[in-house]
């Protein structure tokens, strides 16, 4: 016997994971080849109650956030107004290691690649940079120089 959807319950497929965006300090920026580190995790504690020795308590603690870890290509980008190669991500890590910590909200859009629309959109509250990896060099391999940017956030929202 085959069954069949109702009519009114709606079929929904899931999104494909390389059709993203990151949005910072107001630049959006696809060239990233990879994004990770979008979790959350809920601390757990127990607590082991005496003459209870059938289970221990197990009681949610804080929220963690994981840093968000960007990956691209490195390449030099040129400004055409000035003629001068531009990084705005690697003079915001040069600010915080100068002590000059700025944090900047970002997000990361999801979008469907049939219709071009925005189909998720995750906030991230407070970023900095904490971590910059240059290109791993061999000169046996012929794979793109990639740059890494590790940025630690106050927190998720989705939208």
């Amino acid at each position: 016997m085959v069954t069949t959807a109702s009519p009114t319950m709606a079929i929904s497929r899931p999104f494909v994971a390389y059709q993203y965006y990151v949005e910072i300090k107001s630049v959006t920026e696809a060239v990233f080849s990879e994004c990770t580190g979008l979790q959350i995790e809920m601390e757990v504690y127990e607590y082991k109650e005496g003459g209870h020795n059938t289970h221990v308590h197990r009681l949610p603690g804080r929220a963690k956030v994981g840093n968000i870890t960007l990956k691209r290509g490195f390449a030099r980008r040129s400004t055409f107004t000035t003629g001068l190669y531009d990084n705005v991500l690697w003079k915001w890590y040069c600010d915080i290691l100068r002590g000059e910590i700025k944090r900047h909200n970002f997000s990361i859009l999801l979008v469907d690649s049939n219709e071009r629309k925005e189909v998720a959109r995750w906030n991230l509250v407070g970023a900095y940079p904490v971590k910059w990896i240059g290109p791993t060099l061999k000169s046996a391999d012929n794979q793109i120089a990639i740059e890494t940017l590790e940025l630690a956030h106050r927190g998720v929202q989705l939208l």
